[in-house]
Formats: C-alpha cells, structure tokens, sequence
C-alpha cells in the first residue's frame, strides 16, 4: 500500500514530479460573457486571464470531438517539463497535439478524473 499523504503535504503530481498547476477546467453549457470561440476545437472558453485561481470555463460545440469525459467533468492542468516523461505509464485520455503555438497538450486519466498536461516552448508566452 502506498504512503498516505498527510494533510499539509502536496500532492506527489507536484512534491516528487515537480508539475505545476496552471488551471481548473468547467465545463458548463450556458454562455458566458467574455467567451473566445475556438472554431478549430470546437470549444468556447474564457475566465483564464481573468481569474486569480486559473479558473477556466469551458463550453464545447456538439461537434467537438474530445471525449465525453472532457466535456462533463472538471479537469486539473499542470505544466510539465517534458510531455513524452510525464504520459510515461500513465492512460492517455487525449493524445499529445498542439492546439496553438508553442504549447503542446495531452489528456490523462487518474482515478476516474481528466488531467491536462501542458509543455511550453521556451520562448512561448
């Protein structure tokens, strides 16, 4: 059996992997303002640079294709050094793709829950 991690320590994602968090994913279905509609994912977003916490909602057009999971439950982001490392025995949910430039994505799964892990180009904004 695994340790147990106590109360005021971080997660092993952050203590041992060295991931940080980048943002809480919403999915929800009513428009909001600010939204930017990302017409080549199908997927309206906003709240990110706006938000002290990293709080993203996410709105999906019904042809988006991700998976469901994406589309009903909340996810974690973290940033990683390295993608190919990070998906290392992990199950990948959504393969590694590049949604815009200078970032490279991928999807995993944990117990049940989506987690996005994000790879920035060094000279990215």
């Amino acid at each position: 059996m695994a340790d147990k991690r106590r109360n005021r320590e971080d997660p092993s994602a952050v203590a041992r992997l060295g991931w940080r968090y980048h943002h809480l994913g919403i999915p929800h279905s009513s428009p909001r303002d600010g939204e930017l509609h990302l017409t080549k994912l199908g997927v309206h977003v906003c709240g990110f640079e706006t938000s002290p916490y990293g709080v993203e909602w996410m709105r999906f057009d019904t042809h988006c294709q991700v998976p469901e999971i994406v589309k009903t439950v909340p996810h974690l982001a973290f940033v990683v050094d390295n993608l190919e490392t990070a998906l290392q025995g992990q199950q990948i949910l959504i393969q590694p793709n590049s949604p815009s430039p200078g970032v490279r994505v991928a999807f995993i799964l944990d117990d049940g829950a989506p987690i996005e892990l994000l790879e920035f180009a060094p000279d990215s904004d």
